[in-house]
């Protein structure tokens, strides 16, 4: 039995998780070179190259983050081998 269904639903939520994930690390970066920029209003170039740069890095971890998880999704699944399942018993009728 396939359970495809399934897997739709943990890709959609492993995706969330990431952008979430990224969203959050992208906002208090922002808000930590804002408030550096504020309180030493000349080192704003260098701040800002270095905030660019971790943007740049956390967001290519989540597209990275976002294929696995749509690969994992669309992967089709594994057959099981028939010495893994275990043996049926017979019905009660057939034993008589």
């Amino acid at each position: 039995m396939e359970y495809l269904g399934l897997s739709y639903l943990g890709a959609g939520f492993g995706a969330g998780l990431v952008v979430l994930g990224a969203a959050l690390g992208i906002g208090r970066l922002a808000a930590g070179a804002l408030e550096g920029m504020a309180r030493q209003p000349e080192l704003s170039g260098d701040l800002r190259t270095a905030m660019i740069i971790a943007a740049a890095l956390i967001e290519g971890f989540t597209f990275f983050a976002l294929v696995i998880t749509f690969m994992l999704a669309t992967q089709t699944p594994k057959a099981i081998p028939a010495s893994a399942v275990a043996p049926v018993a017979p019905a009660a009728e057939e034993v008589k």
